[in-house]
């Protein structure tokens, strides 16, 4: 089972989204939010998906790809620095990547179907990982970062999105 990781294993950035992964088994954590921002995409109309709850903001699908693509960068790096790889890893900045998507063209079951390939894609790596793996040290946009933290970065990540789909959206 991946160990929560130390607050010196990832850049502070990210503490707010590993605080709000729950005690627990990681993969199981995975899981039940596939799950559950499943069920919270698929209770949508097409007209809902592209809603935004303030001018200038994302709509549903906009945060519903930027997780997706957010996971797979993370995913990356977890493989890049899990296998050993010193190689330092650069940043992205998520409003670029939003500019240059299409989520609102998309489907939300095209969107859905995109998120649940990586999150499984994601359980499978992780599910997989050598136990020695998980506490590699890697470069990742300046800052060490583990490779379990960055197994709990896509966790935290994902819940602090579904958090707020449900809180300032639905």
């Amino acid at each position: 089972m991946v160990q929560r990781p130390e607050v010196s294993e990832f850049s502070e950035y990210y503490i707010p989204y590993v605080n709000l992964v729950p005690d627990g088994d990681l993969l199981e954590i995975l899981k039940e939010n596939l799950e559950k921002t499943t069920a919270v995409a698929e209770g949508l109309s097409e007209e809902a998906g592209q809603s935004r709850y303030a001018p200038g903001k994302w709509s549903i699908k906009e945060v519903l790809g930027h997780m997706t693509d957010t996971e797979r960068i993370m995913s990356y790096r977890l493989l890049r620095i899990g296998r050993g790889d010193l190689t330092p890893l650069p940043g992205f900045n998520e409003n670029d990547y939003i500019a240059a998507s299409n989520f609102d063209g998309l489907s939300i079951q095209q969107i859905i179907e995109d998120f649940t390939a990586v999150r499984n894609a994601t359980i499978t790596l992780i599910n997989n990982m050598p136990d020695e793996a998980w506490e590699r040290i890697g470069v990742t946009n300046n800052s060490n970062t583990t490779t379990r933290a960055l197994a709990y970065i896509i966790a935290g990540h994902a819940l602090h999105h579904l958090k707020i789909i449900n809180e300032r959206y639905l």
